[in-house]
């Protein structure tokens, strides 16, 4: 009503000119009376209520579309209108959608298209990595340790840029069960022995027996792996402890810890470690930083039903806690 009323303000202005001009034209003509003209003035306002009652009856349906937020877009262009400006707009506003929906198919199509590029060429880039760290397995010294550390690194980023394509089809490629959380850590730690040898850090898992988690364990493990790789990375010294604990709240939820003794991360960075590409004050000292590490940790926790929360301190480290 309110946008109704606005649209025809300059009509009525126009009207109550003419109206009030035509009443001084018809006084100064010797006009018998003030009756007759208020006569005249009713039976045009009467004449004017009616159009507008007219109009906004044919029009409501129409007013009240713009007036209101739709909730989808196929519903933006709304019912059909019996007013011809009402329904050429409707027109145009479904052309518009259609127009929409063609370019965002084809956005979509060349976006899974990319995606699917991405996962071949990951899966491509594994199997010459395998082989060469089959050919060295058994050469020892410095310069088949310091390829076998390159080939570590280099599986880790091809699975980061596996596992970020994935996020978007994340519901085509995961599957929940119970999971005996001190296995998948002990599996996991076992997985990167190399990585903890190499920085000379070492891991305590102090997990409650028998703490079992619904959860994907690919996608867990993809999780403690990253945390895992961000806790030695920021360890600088050699000779300290990443731990891992887990254990059962009052309340009934579970639990992990993974507590490392690194440097730690400015108050001033923590609101924003779980965004994507932050690297924050350490990331200038530590070249290796990506920003990507926490916030796929932190969107896959959502997407699993997960809790991530973090809290740390400068010289002493960093505590990345997992509510399952």
């Amino acid at each position: 009503m309110k946008l109704f009323i606005r649209e025809h303000v300059p009509l009525i202005t126009v009207y109550a000119a003419q109206l009030l001009l035509i009443t001084l034209v018809y006084r100064l003509d010797g006009g018998s009376g003030r009756s007759v003209s208020l006569y005249a003035g009713l039976l045009s306002l009467c004449l004017l209520l009616a159009y507008l009652a007219y109009r906004y009856m044919t029009h409501r349906a129409f007013y009240e579309r713009l007036s209101e937020t739709p909730a989808s877009l196929e519903d933006s262009g709304g019912p059909a209108q019996h007013a011809p400006l009402a329904e050429s707009l409707r027109t145009l506003l479904a052309r518009y959608f259609h127009l929409y929906q063609n370019d965002l198919h084809s956005y979509r199509h060349k976006l899974e298209e990319h995606i699917h590029f991405i996962n071949q060429w990951v899966h491509g880039m594994k199997t010459p990595l395998s082989v060469i760290h089959l050919l060295i397995q058994d050469k020892d010294g410095p310069p088949f340790a310091a390829i076998s550390d390159e080939l570590d690194r280099l599986k880790k980023g091809l699975e980061t840029v596996l596992y970020t394509a994935r996020l978007d089809t994340f519901e085509h490629d995961f599957y929940v069960e119970r999971l005996e959380l001190g296995a998948v850590v002990r599996a996991v730690t076992s997985e990167q022995k190399r990585l903890f040898i190499r920085k000379r850090v070492f891991p305590a898992v102090d997990i409650e027996e028998g703490l079992d988690v619904a959860s994907d364990e690919k996608w867990l493990s993809f999780i403690l792996t990253q945390l895992i790789t961000n806790a030695l990375r920021y360890t600088v010294d050699e000779g300290k402890v990443v731990t891992f604990r887990g254990y059962k709240r009052e309340d009934g939820i579970a639990v992990l810890e993974v507590r490392d003794a690194g440097v730690g991360i400015p108050p001033g960075d923590l609101p924003r470690v779980f965004d994507a590409y932050f690297t924050g004050v350490n990331g200038r000292s530590f070249q290796e930083s990506t920003g990507m590490g926490l916030y796929l940790v932190k969107q896959i926790c959502d997407k699993l039903g997960h809790h991530a929360e973090i809290e740390s301190e400068m010289g002493v480290g960093t505590t990345v806690r997992l509510l399952f």
